[in-house]
């Protein structure tokens, strides 16, 4: 499909790409085929806008329907836990979140709609921490045709050792005192 869209392969990929993982579809699938399609830079490009793409429409879809059904089914420990860290940490929680590979995408672009990040930090926090694995992800989809990078290679090591080191310090950081789950917080735009 994409060979025959010919120059249209790159709009086609990030639109099917945005479309899609705004829904719970892993976005795995997309970034390893970006690498194997287009290769490790023109890959990387494409699957970075397609992924900010459906992270800022998945949030604002959230803020702009109220969020009623997430909230119905956003319940439990682990989401107060993610909620509390995004209202009051915005970017520096968005990139923590990201890198850790247990947190659905999907599932954080909707918590992120529903939590007091602002926008800019939110999108912000989406690229710094989609950044390591993508790379990484993209790297090996490329790898696959035989014609890798050495220096995406190289960036892709030294961003996994980063997202390791943002997840260490954002553990680490205090929380203000818990608010109620229903509460509406300040927004934060760290």
């Amino acid at each position: 499909m994409m060979a025959a869209a010919g120059l249209w392969a790159p709009a086609l990929f990030v639109g099917l790409q945005a479309a899609l993982t705004v829904t719970p579809v892993p976005r795995t699938v997309f970034t390893l085929a970006a690498g194997l399609l287009f290769g490790s830079l023109l890959g990387l490009a494409l699957t970075l806008l397609a992924t900010t793409l459906a992270a800022a429409f998945a949030f604002w879809l959230v803020r702009m329907t109220g969020g009623r059904l997430v909230r119905r089914y956003a319940r439990g420990a682990a989401v107060h836990w993610a909620r509390t860290r995004l209202d009051h940490h915005g970017t520096l929680a968005v990139a923590s979140l990201r890198l850790v590979p247990l947190v659905p995408f999907s599932v954080l672009n909707y918590l992120s709609g529903l939590s007091a990040v602002r926008f800019v930090p939110y999108v912000i926090g989406t690229v710094v921490g989609i950044l390591p694995g993508t790379v990484a992800m993209v790297v090996l989809g490329d790898a696959v045709t035989g014609r890798p990078s050495p220096v995406l290679i190289a960036v892709s090591v030294v961003c996994g050792l980063i997202g390791l080191a943002g997840i260490v310090v954002a553990a680490r950081r205090p929380v203000p005192e818990e608010i109620e789950p229903d509460a509406e917080p300040e927004p934060a735009g760290r």
